[in-house]
C-alpha cells in the first residue's frame, strides 16, 4: 500500500529527528542525519540548517513491510504553523509527536485540533524516552486528560499482536468485540481490522513511545503504521485524475515547482493540467530528487511547469480547500531604502506563491507594502530569503495587529449599479457566521426571478475577495451572505455590473448593521518558579487575559490560559527577564475574539467607510441619461425591487 504520513510536533519536540530516525530503520538512508551537526536530510534548506528549526515541510520516501511511504516533516515552530497546516490536506495518517520530557504542550492542542477538524488518522509516539527525565506515565495521563481518553496503549511494543491490554480496551470501546470477548472469541485479525477501522473514523488513538535518537520503539510504530493504517489507493488508479497542492517551492534554478499528492488517476509528463503543461515530474528526497515518467494515485511528487497552482488547491476532480484555520495575527510594511521598488513587490508576490497566508498588499500611489505574518522569527527568515534569492535587502516597520469584523446580528443590503447602459440590482442578507467560517454564501433566490447563471456569478463577486468593514476597514469574517433577490436588464446588463452590485450590496448592508471588531488571541502556558506565581497571575488579568487553576509540582508552577496578542506579544521576553531565566512563555494560534478595546481602536483607525473609495457603500443609479450616486442610507428607498 502507498501511505503519506507527516510527523508533527511543538519545537524542539525531537521531530525531525524521529524522521531521520525512520528513515535510516527503514534502509533509506545509510547514515542516521542529525540536527545539531547540520546533516538532516529532510532539514535541507541553510536557514534550517542555522537556525537548526524545520521551516520548510520536507519530504522522502521509503519503503517497510510491504508498503510505500512519502514522509512529511512539517515545522513545529508556531511562526510556521500555516506551513504545516497546508501538509495535512495529503496525509494519510500523522504522527504526533510527544516529548516525554515535557509532555504535552500548547502547540499540541494545536496540531490534535487541526487533525480533529481535517479528520486525519492520528497516532502518537512519545519520544525521547532514552532520557532519563522522560516520564511516559506522565505523558499517557496528559494524553487521555487533555486530548482523547481513547488511547490504544501500544507503547510496550508493537509487532503485529495486540498486547492483552489493548485487547481489553477495544473490547471495551466495541459491542461486537466485547460479545466475542466474553464468550472466548478472540480473533486477533480481527481485533487489529476493527482497530484500523476505529483509528480511521478518529475513535481510536495510538500510542507507541521510545527514542528518534536512539531508534527505540521506532519499528513498532512502523509495524503499528503497516497494520492500523490501511489505503486504498490501487483501487482509485484508473478514476478521473484528482491531486491536491500543498506546496510551492523555487529550485535552486529559480524553476517554480509545485507539490502536490495525488489523489486517484495518474500524472504524466507531457500531460495537461488545468490547460498547463507538466514538465518534470519529481520524487524528492530532502533536496535531491529522481525525475519519473509518471505518478500514480497516493504518490507525493514535485511537478515542473505549472505556474497557477496554489497550497490549497485541487486539480483535476477535486475542489479547492476552504479557508485555513491558522490566520497571520501580525501586519507589518517594508522598508527598502533605494532599492527598486517593483523588484521588492515582485519578490515578496513570489514569496506569496509560497505562502499565500503573507497576503501581500501594494499600494501603488504610496509605495506601500504590507504583508502578514504569525511571529517576528518568520519576519527574520523573510529578511533572509529576500537577500539569499533575490538579493534585496530589506526591513520591517513595527508590527500591527491584524484586526477582522464580524456582525452581531443579521442585516439587509442593497447594491445597485446603474451608470449609463449598464444594470445590476442585488438584495443581500447578511447573517452571523460560525466562528472561524470565513464569508460563506447561499441563496433563497428563486431561478424563475433571477437566471440560474447570474446567481452563479453572484456566488462568485461574494467569495472572490476580501471584503472590508466599516469600523475600522479590517477584513470582514464570519459572516453568511444570502442571495434574497436581484434584477438583470435584458439588454444593458454585463458581468461585471453584478460585480459593482455586490460590493456595494455588502457594505451597504454593512453600514446598517451591528458590527464587531475581533482581535486575534493566544492560547499559551507558562512555565515558572513557584515563588513568582502571584505576579505571574496578576499580570494575566492585567493584560485583559484569563488562566486556569495553575498546576504546582514541587518548585515550579504551570498556568495555561489566553489572552489577546496585542497585550501579550513580548510577555515571551518579559517572563524570562524577571525570573532570572527560569521562566518560559510559549503561545499559538487561539482564533479571533471580540476586542477588548474595541472602542480605542476603532477611534486611533480614524476610518470612514464612506471616504473609502476602493469600497464604496453606496449605489449608483441613473437618470436622465447620466447615472449619478446615492448614499447608501438612501438606497432603500431609491432601489427598483421592493
Amino acid at each position: 500500500m502507498k501511505k503519506t504520513i507527516g510527523i508533527l510536533a511543538h519545537v524542539d519536540a525531537g521531530k525531525t529527528t524521529l524522521a531521520e530516525g525512520l528513515l535510516h530503520l527503514a534502509g533509506a538512508t545509510r547514515r542516521r542525519g542529525g540536527v545539531e551537526e547540520g546533516t538532516s536530510l529532510l532539514d535541507c534548506d541553510a536557514i534550517e540548517r542555522a537556525r537548526g528549526i524545520t521551516v520548510f515541510s520536507g519530504q522522502a520516501h521509503f519503503s517497510f513491510g510491504g508498503d510505500e511511504y512519502a514522509l512529511i516533516d512539517t515545522p513545529g515552530h508556531a511562526d510556521f504553523a500555516a506551513e504545516m497546516e497546508r501538509a495535512l490536506s495529503v496525509l494519510d495518517g500523522a504522527v504526533l509527536l510527544v516529548d516525554g520530557t515535557e509532555g504535552v504542550q500548547g502547540h499540541t492542542q494545536l496540531i490534535w485540533r487541526l487533525l480533529r477538524q481535517r479528520g486525519v488518522p492520528t497516532f502518537f509516539f512519545v519520544g525521547k524516552c532514552d532520557r532519563k527525565e522522560a516520564d511516559l506515565p506522565a505523558a499517557l495521563a496528559q494524553l487521555r486528560a487533555r486530548l482523547s481518553p481513547r488511547l490504544l496503549d501500544l507503547s510496550g511494543g508493537f509487532a503485529g499482536e495486540l498486547p492483552a491490554a489493548a485487547v481489553e480496551s477495544l473490547a471495551e470501546w466495541d459491542d461486537e468485540l466485547l460479545e466475542r470477548y466474553l464468550d472466548g472469541g478472540y480473533d486477533p485479525a480481527l481485533w487489529l481490522r476493527r482497530a484500523a477501522q476505529l483509528a480511521a473514523r478518529g475513535e481510536l488513538f495510538p500510542v507507541f513511545a521510545g527514542s528518534g535518537l536512539t531508534g527505540q520503539g521506532l519499528e513498532g510504530l512502523l509495524a503499528g503504521l503497516g497494520a492500523l493504517l490501511p489505503t486504498d489507493y490501487e483501487e482509485r488508479r484508473e478514476a478521473p485524475f484528482a491531486a491536491r497542492v500543498f506546496g510551492v517551492r523555487r529550485d535552486p534554478g529559480g524553476g517554480r515547482v509545485t507539490f502536490l499528492k495525488i489523489l486517484s488517476g495518474s500524472l504524466e509528463v507531457k500531460g495537461e493540467v488545468g490547460g498547463e503543461k507538466v514538465n518534470e515530474i519529481r520524487f524528492y528526497e530532502g533536496e535531491r530528487y529522481t525525475q519519473v515518467p509518471r505518478a500514480l494515485a497516493g504518490e507525493v511528487c514535485g511537478v515542473t511547469g505549472l505556474r497557477r497552482p496554489l497550497p490549497g488547491g485541487g486539480l483535476g476532480a477535486v475542489s479547492d480547500l476552504p479557508a485555513p484555520a491558522l490566520q497571520p495575527v501580525l501586519q507589518v510594511s517594508a522598508c527598502w531604502g533605494e532599492q527598486p521598488p517593483g523588484q521588492v513587490r515582485d519578490a515578496f508576490l513570489a514569496l506569496q506563491e509560497e505562502d499565500p497566508a503573507l497576503e501581500v498588499r501594494w499600494d501603488e500611489t504610496l509605495r506601500d507594502l504590507q504583508l502578514r505574518v504569525m511571529g517576528e522569527i518568520q519576519l527574520e527568515v523573510l529578511q533572509e530569503l529576500m537577500e539569499r534569492r533575490f538579493g534585496l535587502g530589506v526591513a520591517f516597520g513595527p508590527a500591527q495587529i491584524c484586526y477582522r469584523e464580524t456582525i452581531a446580528a443579521p442585516a439587509v443590503g442593497i447594491g445597485h449599479f446603474e451608470p449609463l447602459r449598464h444594470y445590476a440590482e442585488v438584495w443581500l442578507r447578511l447573517e452571523p457566521g460560525a466562528p472561524g467560517s470565513g464569508v460563506t454564501f447561499a441563496s433563497e433566490c428563486s431561478t424563475d426571478a433571477l437566471a440560474h447563471n447570474w446567481q452563479s456569478l453572484i456566488e462568485t463577486h461574494v467569495l472572490e475577495k476580501e471584503h472590508r468593514g466599516v469600523l475600522t476597514g479590517a477584513p470582514l469574517c464570519d459572516v453568511r451572505v444570502v442571495l434574497l433577490k436581484g434584477r438583470a436588464h435584458l439588454k444593458h446588463t454585463e458581468g461585471g455590473d453584478f460585480r459593482q452590485a455586490v460590493y456595494r450590496a455588502i457594505r451597504q448592508g454593512l453600514c446598517g448593521a451591528k458590527s464587531v471588531l475581533l482581535e486575534p488571541w493566544y492560547d499559551f502556558t507558562a512555565t515558572l518558579p513557584a515563588d513568582q506565581l502571584g505576579r505571574v497571575l496578576a499580570d494575566i488579568q492585567r493584560l485583559q487575559g484569563s488562566f486556569s487553576p495553575p498546576e504546582i509540582a514541587g518548585d515550579t508552577a504551570v498556568v495555561s490560559g489566553s489572552g489577546p496578542v496585542a497585550t501579550f506579544l513580548h510577555y515571551a521576553a518579559e517572563l524570562p527577564a524577571f525570573t532570572h531565566g527560569r521562566g518560559h512563555f510559549s503561545a499559538v494560534y487561539g482564533g479571533y475574539r471580540p476586542c477588548h478595546n474595541a472602542d480605542e481602536v476603532v477611534a486611533a483607525a480614524g476610518y470612514d467607510p464612506e471616504r473609502d473609495l476602493e469600497n464604496p457603500p453606496g449605489s449608483v443609479f441613473c437618470a436622465r441619461g447620466a447615472g449619478y450616486p446615492v448614499r447608501w442610507c438612501d438606497v432603500p428607498d431609491m432601489a427598483h425591487l421592493k
